[in-house]
Parts: C-alpha cells; structure tokens; sequence
C-alpha cells in the first residue's frame, strides 16, 4: 500500500498558489483553527472536528474531507479530475489519532481507480472508493443538459441570521431559497473557513469533499428536523471547482421503513459542477 504522507505545503500564514486549472491562484492561509493536525502519520482530531450527533464523535465530512486528501496526495495529478468519489462511513469515529491506508486498484494511463481506508484508534472506520479520469478534449457536437440554476451568487446573497446553520462555525452558508426545517425548493451556498489539516491548503478536491456531506441534512431534513444520519456519500464532477463556494440544489429525497436517499446538485461560481448522492438510516431526531 502505498502511504499518503509524502505531501508538503507551506506553513500556516503563506499564501499558496493553486495550478491554472484550480480556480483560484493566491489565498491566505486560514487562521481558525483546522480540524486535524499532523504528527507524523497520524492525524490528530481537534475538537471542532465534532459531529452533530455525539459530541464524542466526528463530522462524517471531516472524514471524507480526509480520505479524499489520502487519496489526491498519494494518486492525483493535474492531468487527473476525480470524476467520482464514493465515501462509506460505517462506524461514527471518536476523537483518537487517525491513519490512512491507500492502494491503487488500477494505475492506468486514463483511468485511475484508487480505494483509501481511515482508521481511527487502529480499527476501520470508513473507506472511499475513487475514479481519476485523465482530461482530454470533449467529443465533437453538442449534448442536452437541463438548464441550469438561477440562484444569484454568493456575493449577491446577504447574509442571514446563522441558526445554526454553520453547526458552530464549522463552515459559513448563505442560504437561497429554503432552509432546513421547511417544505419546498432549497438552494444555498456554503464555503470552508477552516483548513482540514493544519498548514495544509484547501485543494479544489478536499473543498468539495468537505461540502459533499451537506446534501445529506439538506435533502434529507423535514419540517419536523433531520431524522436521517447518512451512510455514506458519492459525489461526482466533471471538473475541478473554482473559487471558495458551493452551490447545493436539493432534486430528490425518498424514504421507505426508514431507509432515505438524497440528491443535491452542485455549483460553484463558474456554473454547474456536479451531483452528490446520500443514502441514509432513521436516527435520533435533530431538532
């Protein structure tokens, strides 16, 4: 197997520059408190790394946030988009030091297919599945796509009262249309405030691995709150986001003997992105 630990970046308070196709060139580096840090192969969980359902546990996002940065570092490469990314979450880890296992299932030339696992205290706690797609050049002709969104973006949305929304500073969102606890269209927007590993710039993967899990509580809250505490994620993207925000669009929630499923659609400022997918089990309800 090989070990994702090889990676290097700048220390906190350098700026950073992003490769052409990232999106954005320079950033600062944040100054909230990240949600690990690095002592040599281990990533060690702060407490703002907290999950909604036991204070004594993890965010399902921190989670995928970090297989998605095993994988990336270990497999990816600017020639690479990672087309799908497919997060099981099986046990709800607790706060002690986490390890990262990848193995390439196949390194080819067009296709890579890498799965990543994450330990936590020594036992599995969740693993990921990814397909990197080599870019190209898109067929010739043309191919319908539904129109896309018409929410305004987010420099354009005033900001609201929280509620809570933000789970304690966990990330900032500026809702569009909807909220949890209502009926009917939701749209917002949502971006990081805090770096997944300390000195560790966000990528344009590990932003959109970190939002992923929001589709979850987003599709999946009802009128009467989150009901559902979802197993795992799938998101998928035909490019790399641009910039600091995603856009969600909630298209679908079902449900049958307390089995859901949920469906967002993803943007980011330069248009659509992708699509991510939620299963989820009934659960103490969030109000």
């Amino acid at each position: 197997m090989k070990s994702p630990f090889a990676d290097s970046a700048p220390p906190i308070g350098q700026g950073f520059t992003i490769p052409a196709r990232g999106g954005i060139r320079h950033r600062r580096a944040m100054t909230n408190e990240p949600f690990f840090s690095r002592d040599g192969e281990h990533y060690i969980p702060n407490r703002v790394s907290a999950g909604p359902w036991n204070p004594d546990a993890l965010h399902g996002r921190v989670v995928i946030g970090l297989l998605a940065h095993a994988i990336e570092t270990s497999f990816g490469g600017p020639d690479y988009v990672a087309a799908r990314l497919t997060v099981d979450m099986y046990r709800l880890p607790d706060f002690s030091p986490m390890t990262l296992e990848t193995r390439a299932v196949r390194d080819g030339y067009r296709i890579k297919v890498v799965d990543a696992e994450v330990f936590s205290g020594g036992v599995s706690a969740g693993r990921a599945t990814c397909q990197l797609l080599r870019r190209t050049e898109n067929p010739a002709g043309r191919v319908w796509t539904p129109p896309t969104w018409d929410a305004p973006l987010p420099q354009d949305v005033p900001p609201q009262p929280d509620n809570n929304l933000s789970l304690n500073g966990m990330w900032t969102i500026r809702p569009v249309v909807g909220t949890m606890g209502t009926i009917g269209k939701r749209q917002a927007w949502m971006a990081e405030v805090r770096e997944l590993i300390g000195g560790a710039p966000l990528t344009p993967l590990t932003r959109v691995a970190l939002a992923a899990d929001f589709a979850s509580p987003f599709a999946n809250a009802g009128d009467a709150g989150l009901g559902y505490i979802n197993s795992d994620v799938t998101l998928y993207q035909h490019r790399e986001m641009v910039g600091e925000w995603v856009g969600f669009e909630v298209v679908n929630h079902g449900a049958t003997d307390g089995v859901g499923i949920g469906e967002c659609w993803m943007y980011d400022t330069a248009g659509p992105l992708g699509v991510v997918t939620v299963c989820a089990l009934a659960q103490k309800r969030m109000v």
